[in-house]
């Protein structure tokens, strides 16, 4: 019987990892980032760091493995993004670099993301897990042309991928600890930036290259367990993704063609108010994009794109503030509800070039419920984004505005067994 689960088990392994590489790129919204790895903790607004049950899909904690024993899960998540711009003012005559005035919304609205994760236990308290899933992305695809002086429609493409292998031990009754071995897979595409040709160290590799791939590693550690009675607490730190490079992007990212994944951190507390019944959970994040030049270097003219001065998206670090809600009505039915705030981190100052990544979302709302099904779980999280703006001036033509806009909804259903 076991060697019978275990082909089932690699057989769908296989399966969706071939299906996650060929899959669109989903748009995440904190930056770039998912708001949340789990689909429990989703429907929480992304916290539950401290719960062992939020902690199972994408690891959040990989101390939240041992809790779980024996378990499988499948989830697919459907991303259903609104991003635009809208430009206000005529432009002015050469040299200044002027858009065309009017609102631009961006195509491919329908971004399908699997994950999938599997836990064995090694013996009453380790265990070993292996986690496949979308760290998040970003993808515009304007379908009129953006720029300056190109007829070329404009966009971006990029997908992250982890695979996340796990080492969790109970520490006494009620804390654990884990560390996972990440691999990371990433792909890059753009299009329609031949306006920028002139800034470029290397205008060969700034556009309309095709999807150029890396691959990275890092690492995740986790700490979990109860405080006191109902009272528990959790936290993790990632390391940064140390990849490859985009050779053939090197003339438009930072250091010719870098574009490592930022470190993170997450700490958070839940408190069974009633317990088994009423839990509350409190998360705090933090991403440090500013680590990265690619992402973080402000506008600069005077630096050519590709040096390590080179203009980047001017992105700042994230603090994220992640409230949810848990009701357990009976043992069949559970729901939750969240909210996550954190500041944009696209500020007015660089909003030329976040046309192609306007990752501005500051708040989120969520939904979702468990049903219990014998010795399986259907799980559910509705995910909304909420409408933000972030405005500023046209840097190389003042008498414009630029003004981004970006929405989301997403709902993820997932299995465990």
């Amino acid at each position: 019987m076991k060697s019978k689960d275990y082909s089932f088990t690699s057989k769908l392994m296989t399966s969706l990892l071939v299906f996650m590489f060929f899959a669109p790129t989903v748009f995440a919204t904190d930056g770039y980032f998912g708001v949340g790895y789990d689909t429990k903790s989703k429907g929480m607004g992304g916290a539950g760091v401290a719960l062992y049950e939020n902690s199972f899909f994408g690891i959040s904690n990989p101390a939240a493995m041992v809790m779980h024993g024996d378990k499988y899960g499948i989830a697919v998540g459907a991303f259903m993004p609104n991003r635009s711009y809208t430009i206000t003012g005529g432009p002015s005559a050469p040299p200044a670099f002027g858009l065309m005035p009017g609102e631009v919304e961006s195509d491919s609205k329908f971004f399908p993301m699997p994950s999938l994760v599997a836990n064995w236990m090694l013996n009453d308290n380790s265990a070993f897990g292996i986690s496949l899933y979308g760290n998040g992305g970003m993808n515009t695809n304007y379908p009129t042309a953006s720029f300056h002086g190109t007829s070329a429609t404009a966009g971006v493409n990029l997908m992250q991928m982890f695979g996340a292998f796990t080492y969790s031990l109970k520490l006494g009754d009620n804390w654990s600890a884990g560390i996972s071995a990440v691999v990371a897979w990433q792909s890059f595409e753009a299009k329609g930036l031949q306006a920028f040709s002139a800034m470029s160290q290397d205008a060969a590799h700034l556009t309309d290259n095709g999807a150029n791939t890396s691959f990275g590693f890092g690492g995740k550690f986790g700490i979990q367990g109860e405080v006191a009675t109902g009272l528990h607490f959790g936290a993790t730190f990632q390391t940064p993704m140390f990849m490859g490079e985009f050779d053939d992007y090197s003339g438009l990212f930072a250091e010719n063609g870098d574009f490592d994944i930022p470190a993170n951190w997450t700490a958070g507390i839940a408190y069974e108010l009633v317990p088994d019944v009423f839990t509350v959970a409190f998360d705090v994040k933090q991403i440090f994009y500013s680590n990265v030049k690619s992402i973080a270097n402000p506008m600069n003219m005077a630096a050519a794109l590709g040096m390590d001065a080179g203009s980047g998206f001017g992105w700042q670090d994230m603090t994220l503030f992640k409230f949810g809600f848990e009701y357990a009505a009976n043992e069949e039915w559970t729901f939750r509800t969240g909210f996550s705030n954190g500041k944009s981190p696209v500020l007015s100052s660089d909003v030329l070039f976040n046309i192609l990544a306007p990752g501005v979302i500051e708040n989120h709302i969520t939904f979702g419920f468990t049903k219990m099904m014998g010795d399986s779980e259907l799980n559910v999280a509705i995910v909304h984004a909420l409408s933000n703006d972030v405005s500023g001036i046209n840097v190389m033509d003042p008498a414009q505005t630029i003004n981004l806009n970006m929405s989301q909804w997403e709902f993820e259903i997932g299995i465990t067994f």
